[in-house]
């Protein structure tokens, strides 16, 4: 062999030998790998993890995720589902949801401003089979933002809008030239007809000196432009108590609103920041740019309340400016009472790394009232007993690939996917008589073991070993056996046949470059052996190709 068709073949098997190859049967998936840094212990709760990461820097080539899309983890890091390509476009706030006692999954899809956190799109719906049932769309001619997708008794959904309109803005230190500002909209609509059942403008109720956010500050917005619009509210989150009534929060306000729910009117008030907020309340906690409000119980004249505290402000890049109130970030659940006009801090939630978060974020009381947080832009989620404790920590992406990567919201959840893709299944031999098969099935959480067959003339199957599902992709072994064809089936609970791969041929193939040079396997791996000795185990990687 030539000196340079080895140093050809050196650079090219060293860069395959680093490409991101995770799983032998899915090679087109390139998935966030979970840095864990707190294991998941007895104590965390039961269900799988829900993330949208994307990268923090405006030119991903080089930076992670490989793949921005929804995904579905284990809290063990196992991946259970990869969206990418599920969704066209950019894909955040992915949740899952019972719609009419169906369960569903849902996220936002459509273009993504990270310079002032904006989105414009729609929200999209899969079933159980991850199959694309609805587009659901705001009413009267307005486009849903990114931020939020409420389900409210199985039936209705809380959206909002940025919607920029032209106002004379000189008396909030404008000038003539800054003349547009984006009014907060609030919408409910009926999910299946998608009728509006409720709106709500901010610019009919809130003064704009309630921004804490001046216009020419350059955190949200400057007002040439209708792309360019003064944010002095942006809304994040809404909810709805028992009682009718919507509980929003508006970051550049830092401040939460309790709205009637029949007439839209403000029924309190509660700010962050004392001096620069007003508050309907006496509080005993501080906080500033808050995302994900969300009602927990009401007794009486008090309401028990969950949100994430950012104390700080800045874009969704990696260049963006930062304005902070606090060293770190935090969960926070709070009680706010109308008969004593007081709020007081119940349980706040500490990030292990000391993190930050200029954007993003959310807080997840979970069923067995651990909670789920996630710390936005850092790019981080953490499992906390209710007293505080953290019991698991990891952050979205790993290495190099880690830098930048954000998440807007994350949730744990109960799932049961039914995918309806193929079972993927991939072989690969070894000079020593030993065939490896790998199996996976993407969005699959009902098999608890893979049986493994070969296939003879005439189709006749013969079992050949079944083993237990382990994380996203399980290998069989087999030695001294010759099998040229397999066939693998998906089995759950009872035995039950839950789905059956296509027929895999398993007779090892060599590299391509060698192709027409070797006659025998014999002759490759007497090759083979030579190049490894010659330059080096780790520039060689067997690879089976058609």
């Amino acid at each position: 062999m030539s000196l340079v068709l080895q140093l050809s073949l050196v650079a090219l098997l060293a860069t395959a030998t680093l490409a991101d190859w995770q799983f032998k049967t899915r090679p087109d998936l390139s998935v966030p790998r979970l840095n864990i840094t707190i294991p998941a212990n007895e104590n965390t709760s039961s269900g799988y993890i829900f993330v949208a990461p994307f990268s923090g820097y405006a030119d991903n080539t080089n930076h992670g995720p490989r793949q921005a899309a929804p995904y579905i983890f284990t809290d063990k890091g196992e991946l259970v589902w990869s969206g990418f390509s599920y969704f066209s476009i950019w894909a955040t706030n992915f949740q899952y949801g019972k719609v009419n006692g169906g369960d569903f999954l849902f996220s936002f899809e459509g273009s993504h401003n990270p310079a002032y956190g904006h989105g414009h799109g729609h929200l999209t719906f899969l079933n159980q089979n991850y199959e694309t049932v609805k587009e659901l769309r705001a009413g009267k001619h307005k486009i849903i933002d990114k931020h939020e997708f409420h389900i409210i008794d199985e039936k209705t959904g809380l959206i909002e809008i940025y919607q920029p309109v032209p106002r004379d803005l000189t008396k909030y230190g404008a000038s003539p030239a800054q003349q547009w500002v984006v009014d907060a909209i609030v919408q409910e609509i009926d999910i299946e007809s998608g009728e509006v059942l409720f709106e709500w403008s901010a610019l009919d109720w809130v003064s704009l000196e309630e921004s804490v956010l001046p216009i020419n500050e350059g955190q949200a917005g400057f007002g040439f432009n209708s792309s360019d619009a003064w944010d002095f509210f942006h809304i994040n989150s809404v909810d709805k108590d028992t009682e009718g009534n919507y509980l929003i929060s508006a970051r550049d306000a830092s401040a939460l609103y309790k709205l009637n729910g029949t007439s839209g009117e403000i029924i309190w008030k509660l700010g962050g920041l004392p001096g620069k907020t007003n508050s309907s309340f006496n509080s005993d906690f501080t906080f500033s740019f808050q995302h994900h409000a969300r009602f927990l119980k009401t007794e009486g004249s008090k309401q028990i309340i969950s949100f994430y505290d950012n104390s700080a402000h800045g874009n969704e890049d990696k260049d963006g400016n930062r304005l902070s109130y606090s060293n770190v970030s935090s969960a926070k659940i709070i009680e706010v009472d109308i008969l004593t006009w007081k709020a007081r801090l119940i349980n706040e939630y500490l990030p292990p790394d000391d993190l930050l978060s200029k954007s993003q974020g959310s807080t997840q009381v979970l069923p067995n009232s651990n909670v789920f947080v996630n710390w936005g832009s850092e790019g981080a989620i953490t499992e906390f007993t209710y007293d505080g404790n953290p019991i698991f920590h990891a952050y979205l992406d790993s290495g190099f690939l880690g830098d930048k990567v954000e998440n807007y919201r994350a949730f744990k959840f109960n799932w049961t996917g039914i995918p309806n893709e193929d079972i993927a299944v991939a072989s690969e031999s070894s000079a020593k008589n030993e065939i490896f098969i790998y199996v996976s099935w993407n969005g699959d959480t009902r098999t608890k073991k893979w049986r493994f067959y070969s296939l003879e003339k005439g189709g006749k199957k013969n079992y050949l070993d079944e083993v237990e599902k382990i994380g996203f992709e399980t290998q069989i072994q087999l030695k001294d056996v010759v099998v040229e064809k397999v066939v693998v089936e998906a089995i759950g609970n009872d035995d039950l046949v839950l789905g059956r791969s296509d027929v895999v041929r398993t007779q090892p193939q060599v590299l391509p470059f060698r192709k027409g040079k070797v006659s025998r396997l014999s002759d490759y791996f007497e090759w083979r052996d030579g190049f490894r000795k010659n330059f080096g185990e780790k520039t060689f990687q067997v690879y089976n190709i058609d």
